[in-house]
């Protein structure tokens, strides 16, 4: 279930969306843009709704077309508020939907029943579409699909707890205040599930946004 391009891709439309709010603006995500797209993220960005446009950006930011401090006038996102693309119909035959009904009837919400999701053989065959395909093929299954939204919630709360570990283990600057800046309303959202261990993390993030804000001013 190592899903580091998705991830990464998620990162960066977060910041594509976010930039508004993120000081520094162009100026400071671009540079991530750049750096951080490689083939595989850029892979994951066209299946991601307002990707196509991240990635036009990119390009021009790779050949000079657009300055680092900047952005073409058509391809500023709207809040990230664009149409969700949709998925061809997908149907799992009846093993498949059994293999997964058993699954989640015994989930816990922690990285051991990520684990066991993720060696499921009908959750294995989409890679890193899993998330998205499972839930296109139980979409007329309100009961199970009620289920596979936790497994998902878990997927991504673990995955931002991870992340915000990292940055704040590594030598704080403009580029991890970004990140955290963009992400900030999914840690609010995900990290409280960690119970104390995780509001203590949100707290150290609140921390160091408001001390390099306090740094800029003097």
């Amino acid at each position: 279930m190592k899903a580091k391009a998705s991830a990464t891709a998620q990162k960066l439309l977060n910041l594509y969306r976010q930039e508004h709010v993120i000081i520094g603006g162009w100026t400071v995500i671009n540079p991530i843009f750049v750096d951080e797209a490689t083939p595989d993220v850029i892979k994951e960005l066209r299946e991601m709704p307002t990707g196509k446009m991240l990635i036009k950006h990119i390009e021009n930011l790779r050949n000079g077309v657009t300055p680092m401090d900047s952005i073409d006038t058509e391809l500023i996102p709207y809040g990230g508020m664009m149409a969700e693309s949709t998925l061809v119909d997908i149907r799992l035959n009846p093993s498949e939907i059994s293999e997964l009904n058993h699954a989640l009837s015994e989930f816990t919400p922690d990285r051991n029943g990520l684990n066991i999701i993720a060696r499921l053989n009908v959750v294995h065959k989409f890679g890193d579409e899993w998330q998205s395909a499972i839930r296109s093929a139980l979409g007329s299954n309100p009961e199970l699909l009620a289920k596979w939204d936790i497994v998902v919630k878990t997927y991504r709360a673990y995955q931002l707890w991870d992340t915000a570990s990292q940055i704040l283990n590594q030598p704080l600057d403009e580029r991890a205040r970004a990140e955290i800046q963009a992400e900030m309303p999914e840690y609010e959202t995900y990290l409280p599930m960690f119970g104390d261990a995780g509001g203590e993390l949100l707290a150290r993030l609140r921390t160091f946004i408001s001390s390099i804000k306090s740094d800029d001013a003097h």
